[in-house]
């Protein structure tokens, strides 16, 4: 092979193309950095960004490409991986690294995503979502080949009309828009299984600084996240038209610190024994059949996050959620009757009558438990003392567990058994 067109006959280096386009981008850089935007006109502006977020995304793909190849690099220099190279070397956080590799070795395994990363239709932030939802699909015993190929497909195209935020979501239902019937009951299982890994991940824990402040640190479910934010942007808001009515802009994340500390401060300690009786306002959307079904799937606010049924059936039965019942055609059945939710004077007597959790295997007193309606309210249940015992948290989401059955004793307690 001739290397003529890489040799520079005046005796000079042999001149690398690479290096010089590389150069060349440098250089248009420099001189456009010395152009002050401050000048500009608003539609050459808007242009400008949108050109340089596709120049990014290429910029990305290039960078993804020499990583995906760049394990030679590790070998030369005797570092662990690659990405103890790229700490030591460009002082890049190792985490974020790895990450960065991780992502080119993703792109280079889907060539649509690649392809629409070099083509600047695809951001880079777009790219870790689509690639990290292939590789869920791709994992999963559900889905074919073909499935895979067309999901790919579906979230490239999608790049080009959602945020990464709402390509995420779109990546969680993206079989199901594939094909319904099959991928429906895989997404409900898949919900499940979220859900109690969530479960058993919670926890709080908070530390005391020293300076009058307390850290806290906590980790709940999507849906109790979503709940508690709603909550907390309902508080803060009014507090931040306030302020720049006054002239005064607060960071917004202050904002919300202090709503937290505004729900602590004004909780009403008579609610205390029903332990989530008035929380925020949700709406969940779904048909009446995936409402009674043991296995289906609802959607939490408006933003089309997903719980399963049971989820939303436990929750509607202690908190002020409004259960928009949807028919066949999407027609709204039921607004929700906010007369489900036990009275206070009800959740006194229930106390008096329990005396505590009523299943038969726990010993929770009642200022722990909540009121469960035992017809559930989508088959027609009513909130009455006949129809509603106290159950702890623990119980009340058992209940609602599909592998769970239980039977009623005569004394009155709830005998739980696993599904068969």
């Amino acid at each position: 092979m001739s290397l003529e067109h890489d040799v520079n006959h005046w005796g000079t280096n042999p001149v690398d193309p690479i290096d010089a386009e590389l150069a060349a981008i440098e250089s248009s850089l420099d001189k456009l950095l010395t152009r002050d935007p401050a000048y500009w006109r608003t539609g050459q502006k808007k242009d400008r960004l949108a050109q340089l977020e596709k120049i990014h995304a290429k910029q990305a793909a290039l960078k993804l490409r020499v990583l995906a190849t760049a394990g030679d690099i590790a070998e030369e220099t005797g570092a662990k991986d690659v990405s103890g190279w790229l700490r030591t070397e460009l002082l890049v956080d190792k985490g974020v690294a790895r990450s960065q590799i991780k992502l080119a070795a993703g792109v280079a395994k889907y060539d649509l995503v690649a392809a629409g990363l070099a083509g600047g239709v695809v951001s880079e932030d777009k790219a870790r979502v689509i690639t990290k939802a292939l590789e869920v699909i791709e994992a999963g015993p559900a889905a074919s080949a073909e499935d895979l190929a067309l999901a790919e497909k579906l979230l490239v195209d999608h790049a080009s009309q959602l945020t990464a935020n709402e390509l995420k979501i779109a990546g969680r239902r993206v079989l199901a828009e594939i094909d319904p019937e099959r991928f429906e009951a895989a997404e409900a299982k898949a919900l499940q299984r979220e859900e109690e890994h969530a479960s058993r991940r919670t926890f709080y824990s908070s530390h005391d600084n020293g300076d009058g402040t307390i850290d806290i640190h906590a980790r709940v479910s999507r849906a109790v996240g979503i709940r508690l934010r709603t909550l907390l942007d309902s508080l803060a808001q009014p507090r931040k038209w306030s302020a720049q009515d006054k002239g005064r802009k607060a960071p917004y994340d202050r904002l919300l610190g202090q709503a937290f500390a505004r729900v602590i401060e004004t909780y009403d300690v008579d609610l205390l024994p029903r332990h989530g009786g008035h929380a925020t306002t949700m709406f969940i959307t779904m048909s009446v059949e995936d409402l009674r079904n043991d296995l289906g799937t609802a959607a939490l606010g408006f933003d089309g996050d997903k719980i399963t049924a049971a989820e939303a059936r436990r929750l509607a039965c202690n908190a002020d959620l409004v259960p928009v019942v949807l028919g066949t055609n999407s027609e709204i059945l039921d607004l929700g009757r906010t007369a489900r939710l036990a009275h206070p004077i009800q959740h006194r007597a229930l106390r008096l009558r329990d005396q505590g959790c009523q299943a038969e295997d726990c010993d929770a007193p009642a200022a722990w438990t909540e009121a469960h309606h035992l017809k559930p309210w989508s088959e027609g249940g009513k909130t009455d003392m006949a129809d509603m015992v106290l159950l702890c948290p623990s119980d009340h989401r058992r209940i609602h567990d599909a592998n769970c059955v239980y039977e009623r004793l005569p004394d009155g307690r709830i005998r739980f058994t696993r599904r068969t």
